[in-house]
């Protein structure tokens, strides 16, 4: 990307009510709605299914291993985002078998950041995706030369991300409130980033190759 795009790009960037182009990032802090419950139990998983499935729109997913600390990359938290269903965490290793949720959102458009390394994972406890738009990938395309959640978050958002968690050993039982904050804030813009980067995409003429 030229200066004169990159420019560009950072004027078409910024989401409604994000900080203005050159103000420092705004450290993003607690979810909007708090920290959900972490969800390990099939009434509980239900209910999930039930309120995903009557929200609209793309649905941001996130999930957390322990490949640190454990052989293998099982999932051991997987977060989820949607409009008009808020923020899930559920523990895949008391409700192992998410195919349900993953039917009740199967025709939505799924949201992940750097998908190749998650998907793996979820396919293992039933979720596979119809559609798919990978934040990441859509970053490399329109030329960002940092393309980390947080990076992009910060560049195209304006908002700071905190990252301290990322490499933690999330088969610990229970997790900790500031590791259950970290991860539902990986999904808290996930959405707003798509729709911001598939905006510079099209204006790009890539939009295309990102779906």
């Amino acid at each position: 990307m030229t200066d004169a795009q990159e420019t560009a790009a950072e004027d078409r960037l910024p989401a409604p009510g994000a900080p203005t182009s050159g103000s420092a990032p705004v450290p993003l802090l607690d979810p909007r709605e708090g920290i959900p419950p972490v969800t390990a139990d099939v009434d509980g998983l239900a209910a999930i299914v039930r309120t995903f499935a009557a929200g609209s729109g793309p649905v941001a997913i996130d999930a957390e291993r322990a490949s640190g600390y454990r052989y293998g990359q099982r999932a051991y938290l997987v977060q989820l985002r949607r409009e008009g269903a808020g923020t899930a965490l559920v523990d895949p290793v008391a409700c192992p078998d998410l195919s349900g949720l993953a039917a009740a959102i199967g025709g939505a458009e799924w949201v992940l950041h750097a998908a190749t390394q998650d998907l793996p994972c979820l396919a293992e406890i039933g979720m596979r995706p119809g559609t798919l738009f990978d934040t990441e990938l859509a970053g490399r395309l329109a030329g960002f030369p940092r393309v980390g959640l947080g990076a992009m978050v910060e560049n195209v958002l304006g908002y700071a991300l905190e990252k301290g968690h990322s490499a933690v050993d999330w088969s610990t039982r229970p997790l900790p409130e500031p590791w259950l904050r970290y991860a539902a804030l990986d999904v808290e813009l996930l959405v707003d980033l798509r729709d911001a980067l598939a905006e510079e995409l099209t204006a790009q003429g890539k939009l295309g190759w990102a779906v």
